[in-house]
């Protein structure tokens, strides 16, 4: 056992190498990612308005739309905070109004002025189901260390109506209708997002009309639409 104080002096010095020195942890830099993007999960709560209707339509009931999607981040500028965004994402769309859609005998679309004919009914509104594709210029104060910062988005959103159902309720009579051959389903429409942080103020601006060629009470049936809401914008 002649070994054992060289052994315990030996057993010392390796736990004491192990400490660590909190003056060079200091030290130690922080590590910045100066190649980062803002690639972002977005999720949308709106109110949806109609616009560029004829006089007769009224909107009733309560409108609301939801969205969500992915945008790829694309800077332009060495700081980062300037640049374009692209992404892609699903909607869904709902318009409380009292233009009745359905379908007569011969299979034609039927669009009826429910206030001009007097009809009493629970329900009448139609939604839309919609793949859409954001692409924004894109401003922001953010750093390479920071992930809260002022955003300022501007932009055009390309859509496609995938399922289109109009639905009307009475009492003791429903009508659903999805197969509209006025229907555009190709949708274009200006967006414009201001926030901080996650939450932000979302605006859309419809740029084309929900139906072609169609005509009501001599009246042409264009109806777009204006969504106001918030955006919340998750790294």
């Amino acid at each position: 056992m002649k070994y054992s104080p060289l052994l315990l002096l030996l057993f010392c010095f390796i736990t004491r190498a192990q400490e660590t020195n909190p003056a060079y942890a200091d030290s130690i830099p922080t590590v910045i990612d100066s190649s980062y993007r803002e690639d972002q999960f977005y999720f949308g709560l709106s109110f949806n308005f109609i616009t560029d209707q004829p006089g007769f339509i009224d909107q009733n009931g309560f409108s609301a739309g939801l969205s969500g999607g992915f945008i790829r981040d694309i800077p332009f500028n060495k700081d980062r905070n300037f640049g374009m965004g692209v992404g892609l994402g699903l909607a869904f769309d709902s318009f409380g109004q009292n233009l009745f859609i359905g379908e007569n005998e011969n299979g034609e679309t039927v669009f009826r002025n429910l206030s001009q004919d007097n009809i009493d009914y629970d329900t009448n509104r139609f939604h839309t189901f919609l793949v859409e594709a954001p692409i924004q210029v894109r401003w922001r104060t953010s750093t390479f260390s920071s992930y809260k910062f002022w955003r300022i988005y501007a932009g055009l959103k390309l859509g496609y109506i995938y399922h289109f159902r109009s639905v009307f309720k009475q009492d003791g009579n429903v009508v659903k209708q999805s197969d509209v051959p006025e229907l555009n389903r190709f949708r274009l429409g200006t967006s414009f997002t201001f926030g901080y942080s996650t939450f932000n103020f979302q605006i859309y601006y419809g740029l084309n009309s929900f139906f072609e060629n169609t005509n009501v009470d001599g009246e042409t049936l264009e109806l777009s639409t204006i969504r106001v809401g918030l955006m919340f914008y998750i790294l």
